[in-house]
């Protein structure tokens, strides 16, 4: 079964079906996937690999992996031990997306369909951006963030680490918003934001 040109994808629900739809219209092949269990659904008729996590895990089969999790700190350690048994982690951009040749990408990230990336915006490793989403121009987005489908981002901002942005949330030009945050779907984001905190609504306030 082993074929070094091939690439697994590490999760196979939800998430990674829209990410391994996007690597098929670019002709990525993807004949495996990763999961602590086999799975029962299986669409792309993938092979099973077994649990990344696992000791007893094959490493040797693939040299390329794909990140199909939703979650920010899964995906984030899921990342860190693909790159610890010196893997490489490819990147997905859908077709349908538009990034500007004056923006940046890190590595490992999907990019969604229709997702409109603008000139001088930077965004760092192993990040989300959701179908349909809004990167205006010289925003700055860590590594490891997800945009949910449909959030603008005005000029300027600013997402720290791991941070989630909720769908059709609106983030005005020049926000900051700190790691590890979470906005609300729907939010209007009027000012700042720290690290660790989660806001929501329209203007966003923080909730415990």
């Amino acid at each position: 079964m082993q074929d070094k040109n091939s690439i697994a994808i590490v999760g196979y629900s939800g998430h990674s079906l829209a990410v391994l739809d996007a690597a098929e219209k670019v002709n990525l092949k993807v004949m495996y996937y990763c999961e602590k269990t086999e799975v029962s659904y299986n669409p792309f008729d993938l092979h099973y690999l077994g649990d990344e996590g696992s000791n007893a895990f094959e490493w040797q089969i693939a040299d390329q992996f794909i990140l199909g999790i939703g979650d920010n700190k899964i995906r984030r350690k899921v990342a860190d031990i693909l790159l610890a048994k010196g893997k490489e982690i490819v990147g997905v951009v859908h077709p349908l997306s538009v990034t500007s040749k004056y923006s940046i990408l890190g590595a490992g990230n999907f990019i969604g369909p229709n997702v409109s990336i603008n000139a001088f915006a930077k965004i760092g490793d192993y990040c989300i951006l959701n179908t349909g989403c809004i990167v205006e121009h010289e925003c700055i987005i860590e590594s490891g963030v997800h945009i949910a489908p449909g959030a603008v981002l005005a000029g300027n901002v600013y997402i720290g680490e791991n941070t989630f942005v909720g769908a059709n949330t609106v983030i005005k030009q020049g926000i900051n918003i700190g790691r590890n945050s979470i906005i609300g779907a729907g939010s209007v984001v009027l000012r700042d934001i720290p690290d660790n905190e989660t806001w929501v609504g329209n203007p966003a306030k923080k909730i415990k």
